[in-house]
């Protein structure tokens, strides 16, 4: 068992105890985002740092409805 440590830009997404550590250009979904992992450091026996780029979201905009309605 691995404890990982999933960073992407110096910001801690998830810490997680798993069986199997992750590969590098592994997709993998955090949180509901899509990444891909850059690399993977050993720290110690047990710990690993696995870098990610998540793919960035975008916001759709929707259609506003700026007409008044009446009141009845």
């Amino acid at each position: 068992m691995y404890i990982v440590h999933f960073i992407e830009n110096k910001n801690v997404l998830l810490n997680q105890l798993r069986k199997t550590v992750p590969a590098e250009g592994e997709a993998l979904t955090i949180k509901g985002r899509k990444g891909k992992v850059t690399s993977v450091t050993n720290i110690d026996e047990k710990t690993i740092h696995v870098q990610m780029t998540m793919d960035p979201v975008s916001k759709s905009k929707a259609a506003a409805d700026n007409t008044k309605k009446k009141k009845r």
